[in-house]
């Protein structure tokens, strides 16, 4: 491809100035305009893939994009730290692209850049290699000189931090490949189509991890997949392990287990000779390190750490700084991606990336203990704040089953020794609102469990029983923790009175708490004293006078009673359609309740339609497979059958 004669003149006029100037003589071999230069055959400087799988579906797009015929072709492959940019970048370069040449530059500063052409100035004229002191500008200008006037060439431009560095290189060139790899997400917007790199599948991380073992000559691979799928089929962590287990003959489960007990050890480690600077701690933290002059960006992180991977309601960093100040902050982890914007108002976070950050580390600055610890404490405060406060409301129906896994979550990654009033909280609030949508269950009990152990072992001197009763439940003996609760509450009642409304929520505690033992006689007598004091204390239609009618309608069904059910569960149907509403949790298991008993009570014409409607609202509430609308649906096929 030709260029303007004059301005090739120029070009070797201002050359030849600026190198007599710096007292170098060029050879008669290197005067020559560059853009008549022809590469030497074959100059390929893209460093060895080693080890490299699937990623199919990235080589057919690239396949595919730099197919494109004439003009500049730029792609820009993004995605987190470790995921396998380079590879897939040198992939393609030494497999997929057949032009010349093919050069790769390391490109993570405007200096870098110009470095990397210099170098490729001299692969073109090999005669300028030997030279001594040829100012890096003259290169630079003589190697983009060769690429706007040749095409069909490839330049990778590796781990690219700012756009604005390789701007006025793409501004300048109109033919030719470049194919970039960076971390940011953002900012490419007329200057490259992105291209977002994604971590492996299960398979093919797999295959990775048992390919660096069986190079090693290691045949123990007794749980690889288990172990890639614990590092989030992250290339460069199933790399980093593999190589460590082949090293030191460590074996994946076991492995595993040291993950598990000393994970910042294992995220810093290596293998003998392998690059210590390319391990997750340290990829992860020069990230943290360029985003230093936003510290709320290292603070939201740690937060996030704390949740489930994926679905992070956005909401749940609200009141953690201004809007605009935390909009920003969040936009640059969002740009290096460190966190994805999943556009529906939730985010995902990789689980090692995770793992990572609510790990303190003592030399990390960005994962300090009191910083870590703080971030779970404003974790578990979020999700409690982000439940609404009426928990039988619809609203409540539908945010249980956005949070609750992230409840979860924190439960997992919290151990119960370690609860702070704020976890407590979180759990005691969940855990209600968990037996409000679905009745006592694993998820319900377990959440409460967690509450009261922590309020045990803080007040566990001025109540020793409730103590005892902590210890109880955190080894899973709810029932062996009854009667020490009925001494802490009956201990209660008589400190307050029989009419506050602290000792009446603790009857009814109480009251349930014979109800899990069986002993429906007590639990009926208790429930109707409650009733009978709420009634008195506040009127029949109170929104706790409700609740105290439905328990004891409840209790008559558990008992086998529905004939003394139906008449409540009837004319607390009506109550609660007129207090409530019809859409309304309580109203709606009210309405499941009733169609229940006329079942029990064998007459199904009355049972089909209100088990009908029960059905419709549960499932537009909480979803097909819910508990609750699987049960109701069951209730249904049995009146159906009569």
């Amino acid at each position: 491809m030709g260029s303007n004669a004059a301005g090739r003149d120029v070009v070797n006029s201002v050359a030849q100035n600026i190198f007599m100037e710096n007292g170098v003589v060029l050879p008669p071999e290197a005067c020559g305009p560059i853009t008549e230069v022809q590469a030497p055959a074959g100059l390929c400087n893209v460093p060895r893939t080693g080890l490299f799988v699937g990623r199919t579906d990235a080589l057919d797009r690239l396949d595919t994009e730099f197919a494109a015929p004439g003009g500049v072709v730029v792609q820009a492959v993004h995605g987190l730290g470790g995921i396998g940019k380079s590879a897939l970048a040198a992939q393609w370069a030494v497999h997929h692209h057949t032009g010349n040449p093919r050069w790769w530059i390391t490109a993570d500063s405007r200096a870098a850049v110009d470095s990397g052409l210099a170098d490729l100035a001299r692969a073109l004229q090999p005669a300028l290699a030997g030279l001594p002191g040829l100012p890096t500008p003259m290169l630079t200008e003589r190697a983009v000189q060769w690429l706007t006037s040749h095409d069909d060439w490839l330049l990778v431009l590796d781990n690219v931090e700012q756009p604005d560095d390789i701007r006025p290189l793409l501004d300048r060139v109109a033919t030719g490949r470049f194919l970039i790899t960076t971390r940011r997400a953002t900012g490419w917007h007329g200057l490259a189509a992105p291209v977002r790199l994604d971590v492996l599948s299960d398979e093919e991380a797999t295959e990775l991890f048992l390919r660096v073992l069986h190079h090693a000559g290691r045949s123990e691979t007794d749980g690889s997949a288990e172990l890639c799928a614990e590092l989030g089929h992250l290339p460069l962590a199933v790399e980093q392990a593999a190589a460590y287990c082949a090293e030191t003959g460590t074996a994946p489960r076991a492995y595993a287990e040291m993950l598990d007990s000393w994970p910042a050890e294992m995220f810093a480690s290596t293998a003998e000779g392998g690059d210590s600077a390319r391990t997750v701690a340290r990829i992860w933290r020069l990230t943290l390190d360029r985003l230093a002059d936003t510290p709320l960006a290292a603070e939201i992180l740690r937060i996030l750490a704390w949740y489930a991977p994926h679905g992070i309601p956005r909401a749940l960093l609200d009141g953690l700084a201004p809007p605009p100040v935390l909009t920003r902050a969040l936009g640059r982890l969002i740009a290096y991606s460190m966190v994805t914007d999943n556009g529906d108002g939730t985010l995902t976070v990789h689980r090692l990336v995770q793992a990572l950050a609510r790990t303190p580390d003592p030399d990390d600055p960005h994962r300090l203990a009191d910083d870590v610890e703080s971030a779970r404490d404003r974790a578990a405060t979020g999700l409690k704040k982000a439940f609404p406060s009426d928990i039988r409301s619809a609203e409540t129906w539908l945010s249980y089953r956005t949070l609750m896994p992230h409840v979860e979550a924190l439960g997992e990654n919290v151990a119960i020794k370690d609860d702070s009033e704020a976890t407590a909280g979180l759990f005691g609030k969940a855990g209600m609102v968990a037996g409000a949508q679905s009745g006592p269950t694993g998820r319900s009990e377990w959440c409460l469990r967690r509450a009261v152990i922590h309020f045990a072992r803080q007040s566990g001197e001025e109540y020793p029983d409730l103590g005892r009763a902590g210890a109880r439940m955190a080894a899973g003996d709810l029932i062996g923790a009854i009667p020490l609760l009925e001494k802490v509450t009956s201990h209660r009642i008589r400190s307050l009175g029989e009419d506050h409304p602290a000792a009446l929520n603790l009857r009814t505690n109480q009251a349930l708490a014979y109800a899990v033992k069986g002993d429906m006689d007590r639990a009926v007598q208790l429930f109707e004293s409650v009733l009978s004091d709420r009634v008195r204390l506040v009127g029949e239609s109170h929104p706790d006078t409700l609740k105290s009618r439905n328990n004891l309608a409840v209790a008559h069904l558990q008992a086998g009673d529905a004939a003394r059910a139906i008449p409540l569960l009837e004319s607390l149907l009506t109550d609660r359609m007129r207090e409530l509403g019809e859409d309304h949790a309580d109203t709606v298991s009210t309405l499941s309740n009733l169609g229940y008993a006329y079942l029990e009570a064998g007459d199904t014409d009355r049972a089909v339609p209100l088990l009908e409607s029960a059905v419709a609202a549960l499932t537009q509430m909480l979803g097909e497979d819910h508990p609750r609308t699987e049960l109701a649906r069951e209730d249904l096929l049995r009146a159906r059958a009569g």
